[in-house]
């Protein structure tokens, strides 16, 4: 019995959607369409209002956009897009005028709306197809130039639904077919048109004798042939590419709602066994996406064949973890999902995100999803795609690092990739966050480690926030990429050494400055606007390779436009004018702290300032107006300090300054 209730439901699925979304209603099709009890369609609408009800309890947010998809992008066939779709068809009906193909064209578009609006629970097009008077004469000029006696709404229920309909015809070719047979006809749109096809030309062949179909007879009276009928339905697939993917929620909906098994096989991912016949059936695992708000763990669902992990999402319940995340922070924004895969025991780990998780996180406003394992984790702001995406980490080995490199390590080496829409990526609009566990710590200075990245058999040193176990660095791009404790000494700093010595030690680690060659850092020598602004951007893991500036004396290619281009883009730092940044003019103390105060409150906004701070300074009146602000909050949260109750605002910066400024800002909490 259930094998059959599957079959039938899945056949209901595909055939409703695929003929343009003939209408389904959850509060039973003879209040909405009208359908009589005295009517000849041999239809039980108590089994078709209990199939439809479970089926579109099971459709998921994603879903619901995809049939938005469907139902805008059928909306928006004019007239013109129409007349070619349906060519096929109308060259047959030479008799409609042309008011009559404009009133085809809108009730065309009245029944596209249907199968999204029935989920909004919204029932105005479906009583307008039923009661609009143009539909309903409509229907009568072509039954008549048929020569068949009456044509109604409630004829195409029977011809979708009925004993000799498009559904039975469609149960009776895969009731022979194995559950994963169903799945691949689910998944696969050329068994799905294949089995719509052979349906169909059935169908309209019941055009003569005892049970023939209302519909199928007006067809074959106007001499419209299968092959006719099946080419506008393919002209619409090519028109509204929308289709295809609502056809498939409708049918995944359908194995949510019901499951089946055939004695061996197991149920779909996330479906549960469901009950009913078969024996063997396999429970899929058992996951709770919303027992904690924000956290979901999906251990349960990751396989693993040989060295290689792979989670295995069901989207429906992502999309619960993500109601579940919203409901409990009501009003906030900036939320994060964070899926845990919990221990993982292989060397490479697969996370594909499906292009309606993607979806539904930015129409639910989550603006990041975390996958964590093994005490790794990578946040995506997933706001910056449109398609499915993949992330694949993997342990690589130590010598990645080792072999080029005396350094110490201070974690695994890592191995990222990121698929979008199936093409890999290797620079990314927001940054996307690692987080990497730390190990062999003793004996190591923390304040020097540094996330390194391997780029042509050498390490460029990118940074990274140290908290407790783990390191935090955001990156623009993927690489490999590991923990390393970066001791950088230079030969020309005993005269900072007192007061700037560490500070310049630890920022060299952090790959935010560098020296001028030979083993000197020159640390007296002035700071120009474009060394400040990389230091900066480098100092506070800002790069962005996708941020453009459009300065006239900014070079596309000069060795700072792409830290000039963040810092522009981020209001860190201004142009002399509109055109001209000034690349190489020296930067004041003033212009220094100004700029650090823009970068903190970028990154953190609840900062405050305190402007009885510059009291403290007995020259203050000498700081400009545009920069007392700046100066103000750099000096209420000490990140410049004075020297004998001077600021010295409009002195230039030295090197050894700007890297004092600078280890105070990455150290600022």
């Amino acid at each position: 019995m259930k094998k059959k209730l599957a079959v039938s439901t899945l056949a209901v699925s595909m055939a409703a959607a695929s003929v343009a979304g003939f209408p389904f209603s959850s509060k039973g099709l003879a209040e909405h369409f009208g359908v009589s009890t005295a009517s000849a369609a041999a239809v039980s609408q108590a089994d078709v209002k209990a199939k439809v009800e479970k089926i579109y309890g099971q459709l998921t947010e994603a879903d619901r956009l995809l049939l938005l998809n469907y139902k805008n992008q059928a909306n928006a066939v004019d007239l013109a897009a129409f007349r070619e779709i349906f060519k096929p068809v109308l060259e047959k009906l030479t008799f409609l005028e042309e008011a009559d193909v404009v009133t085809a064209h809108e009730a065309f578009k009245s029944v596209s709306s249907v199968v999204y609006d029935v989920y909004d629970k919204d029932y105005t097009a479906i009583k307008n197809i039923r009661y609009d008077v143009k539909n309903v004469d409509l229907l009568k000029k072509i039954a008549d130039k048929a020569g068949v006696k009456n044509l109604t709404t409630d004829h195409f229920i029977e011809f979708l639904f009925g004993d000799n309909g498009v559904e039975a015809e469609l149960r009776a070719l895969v009731s022979s077919k194995t559950s994963a047979e169903l799945l691949e006809i689910v998944a696969n749109p050329a068994s799905q048109d294949k089995l719509i096809n052979d349906a169909i030309t059935t169908v309209l062949n019941h055009n003569t004798g005892t049970g023939a179909l209302t519909v199928s007879q007006v067809v074959y009276n106007l001499h419209i042939s299968p092959d006719d009928v099946k080419e506008s339905l393919k002209n619409l697939n090519i028109a509204v590419p929308a289709t295809k993917p609502a056809v498939k929620a409708l049918a995944t909906a359908y194995i949510k709602a019901y499951g089946f098994s055939d004695g061996g096989t197991t149920n779909p991912p996330g479906t549960g066994t469901g009950g009913g016949g078969g024996g063997g059936t396999v429970t899929a695992p058992v996951t709770n996406p919303t027992a904690t708000p924000g956290l979901y763990d999906v251990s349960k669902l990751v396989t693993i064949v040989g060295d290689k992990a792979t989670l295995k999402l069901v989207d429906a319940d992502v999309l619960k973890a993500f109601d579940a995340l919203v409901a409990a922070n009501a009003g906030k924004t900036g939320l994060t999902l964070t899926l845990d895969l919990g221990t993982v025991n292989a060397a490479t780990v697969e996370v594909p995100l499906s292009k309606a998780i993607i979806e539904a996180a930015k129409a639910k406003g989550i603006a990041n999803i975390a996958i964590t394992f093994n005490g790794l984790t990578v946040t995506i702001p997933v706001g910056q795609f449109s398609e499915a995406i993949t992330l694949t980490a993997s342990t690589v080995a130590d010598t990645t690092v080792t072999s080029v490199s005396s350094l110490k390590l201070a974690s695994s080496v890592y191995d990222f990739e990121l698929t979008v829409g199936g093409v890999a990526t290797t620079t990314f609009q927001q940054p996307i966050i690692i987080k990497l566990p730390l190990k062999n710590t003793e004996g190591l200075d923390r304040e020097l480690l540094s996330v390194a990245k391997v780029v042509y058999g050498a390490l460029q040193f990118q940074g990274g926030v140290v908290d407790g176990d783990h390191i935090t660095e955001p990156r623009d791009g993927f690489s490999s990429y590991a923990v390393l404790e970066n001791k950088v000494s230079f030969k020309d700093v005993a005269s900072v050494q007192a007061w700037a010595g560490r500070q310049i030690s630890v920022v060299a680690a952090k790959g935010a400055i560098e020296g001028v060659g030979n083993g000197n850092f020159a640390p007296k020598n002035n700071v120009t606007r474009a060394e400040f602004a990389k230091m900066l951007i480098r100092a506070l893991n800002l790069e962005n390779n996708s941020a453009k500036q459009s300065f006239g004396d900014v070079s596309s290619t000069a060795w700072y436009a792409p830290y000039v281009a963040v810092a522009a883009e981020k209001g860190i730092i201004t142009g002399r004018s509109a055109a001209q940044f000034d690349p190489n003019a020296t930067i004041t103390r003033a212009e220094m702290a100004t700029m650090i105060a823009r970068a903190v409150k970028s990154q953190k906004p609840e900062a405050a300032t305190n402007v009885s701070s510059l009291s403290k300074f007995s020259d203050a009146g000498k700081i400009a107006a545009s920069l007392k602000d700046g100066v103000a909050f750099a000096a209420s949260n000490n990140l410049v300090i004075g020297n004998a109750g001077k600021f010295n605002p409009n002195n230039t910066a030295t090197r050894a300054e700007a890297a004092v400024i600078i280890y105070r800002t990455i150290n600022f909490k």
